[in-house]
C-alpha cells in the first residue's frame, strides 16, 4: 500500500476547504491529529501545512492554530468548479457567487479558440460570459466558447441568465453522448479593457496588465463541444482540484 505523502494530506484539506467542508474561520486539525489520522511524521505534517499556507488557503492563529483563511488569495480553476459539484452538488465554494451571466451568437476572431473547437475562422459559436466572485470581490472572468452544433439539442445555451442545471447535463441527457475533458492549459497575456472592467482592476488607459489565462476543452464522439476560457484577477493564485 502507497505511502501516504505531505502533497496527498496537503489536497485532503485542500478539497475540504474547496467544497466548503471546511468555512472561513475553521480550525484545521492539530499537527499532531493530522500525524496519527494519516500515520505519518511530524516532519511530513508540517510540509503538509506549509504548502497551504504558502497557497494562501491557510493561517496561523496565535491560541487557536492553523484556520482557514478568511479570505484566501485563491480561484479556483473551471475544473475544480467541475469536479466539487459532481463530488458534493455544490456550486459554489464557501464566499462564492457568480454575476453577469449572458450569451450570444458571435463570429469567432480569436485562433487558438477556433483551432480547439476544430472549426474556421470566424465561424459563429455560442459566447456564455460570467464573473466568478468570492466574499463579493470579483477572482475570475470566465467565457464558455459552445460549438454551434450543441444549439440543436441544447438551444438553452443562448438563455440569457445563469444556466441550470449545467448545459453539459441537459447535452447528455438528450442525445446520450459522454462529454470528456482535456487537460487545463495555462498561459499568460494581457487583458483586456473589458476583462480589467469586469474584474474591477483600476488602472491608467496605456497600462498593460498580464493575467493568467487557462484553457479546458471538451469533447464528445463528434470533436470538440466547448472551449472554457478563465482569466484570473491579478495577484490570485489559481488551485487546481487537487
Amino acid at each position: 500500500m502507497p505511502s501516504t505523502g505531505y502533497t496527498d494530506i496537503a489536497a485532503h484539506y485542500r478539497r475540504q476547504i474547496m467544497d466548503g467542508t471546511l468555512a472561513p474561520g475553521d480550525a484545521i486539525p492539530s499537527m499532531r491529529a493530522v500525524t496519527e489520522k494519516f500515520g505519518v511524521s511530524i516532519t511530513t505534517a508540517n510540509r503538509a501545512f506549509r504548502m497551504l499556507k504558502n497557497e494562501g488557503l491557510t493561517v496561523a492563529t496565535s491560541g487557536v492554530g492553523t484556520v482557514v483563511a478568511s479570505r484566501p488569495r485563491v480561484a479556483f480553476t473551471g475544473a475544480a468548479r467541475l469536479d466539487r459539484l459532481t463530488r458534493t452538488g455544490k456550486e459554489f465554494a464557501a464566499g462564492e457567487t457568480s454575476s453577469n451571466h449572458s450569451a450570444a451568437l458571435r463570429s469567432c476572431a480569436d485562433p487558438d479558440i477556433a483551432d480547439q473547437l476544430g472549426i474556421d475562422l470566424h465561424d459563429e459559436i455560442v459566447i456564455r460570459w460570467r464573473v466568478f466572485r468570492k466574499d463579493g470581490k470579483p477572482t475570475v472572468v470566465a467565457l464558455s466558447c459552445i460549438h454551434p452544433r450543441a444549439l440543436t439539442s441544447v438551444p438553452e445555451v443562448l438563455q440569457q441568465g445563469q444556466l441550470k442545471p449545467f448545459w453539459q447535463t441537459t447535452y447528455r441527457e438528450r442525445t446520450g453522448r459522454t462529454i470528456t475533458r482535456s487537460p487545463e492549459r495555462r498561459g499568460a497575456r494581457l487583458a483586456s479593457n473589458d476583462e480589467l472592467a469586469a474584474l474591477e482592476v483600476e488602472v491608467p488607459a496605456s497600462a498593460a496588465v498580464p493575467v493568467l489565462v487557462l484553457h479546458t476543452t471538451f469533447h464528445d464522439d463528434e470533436g470538440p463541444i466547448e472551449v472554457w476560457e478563465d482569466v484570473y484577477a491579478p495577484g490570485l493564485w489559481q488551485v487546481a482540484s487537487d
